[in-house]
């Protein structure tokens, strides 16, 4: 039988100091005490970023526009029981300060060479790896489609 199909938003929040945001999962949600970068479910009738918008300010307390939304990469992802389809946004800008709003065990800046020490469910860990390539000092460096021959 085929496994459900989940997609998942999360935002790939970078402060001024190139860290990265992560959120502990409750005690009491499927993969407790796991990090993952800060989202959620796509409901119906949703676009991703009209999620997203509405998950950070929920989970987190953020504003963010959908305009400050850039699509970064994504994972896929076959977990026991269903798959996920993680979508990964950079943001870089938002109003509020990030809290924890929904029982996480907590929050963390972490910069990008250091997220490998925090325990995440693998669709997470994935994109860690991306961001390990694709980031410098600077941030995120923009990625250029190979010129055709």
């Amino acid at each position: 039988m085929p496994q459900p199909i989940v997609t998942i938003v999360s935002a790939l929040l970078e402060d001024d100091l190139g860290r990265i945001l992560l959120a502990q999962r409750p005690a009491d949600k499927a993969m407790p005490f796991l990090w993952e970068f800060p989202g959620g479910k796509i409901e119906a009738g949703e676009s991703p970023e009209e999620a997203l918008v509405r998950e950070l300010n929920e989970e987190i307390g953020i504003m963010v526009s959908p305009t400050h939304l850039k699509p970064l990469t994504f994972a896929s992802m076959a977990y026991p029981d269903f798959h996920i389809i993680l979508l990964g946004y950079q943001c870089r800008e938002w109003a509020g300060s990030p809290c924890a709003r929904e029982g996480q065990g907590g929050l963390a800046w972490v910069m990008p060479s250091d997220l490998d020490q925090y325990p995440m469910p693998e669709a997470n860990r994935s994109i860690v790896g991306f961001l390990k390539g694709h980031h410098s000092h600077r941030g995120f460096e923009k990625c250029e489609p190979n010129a055709a021959p």
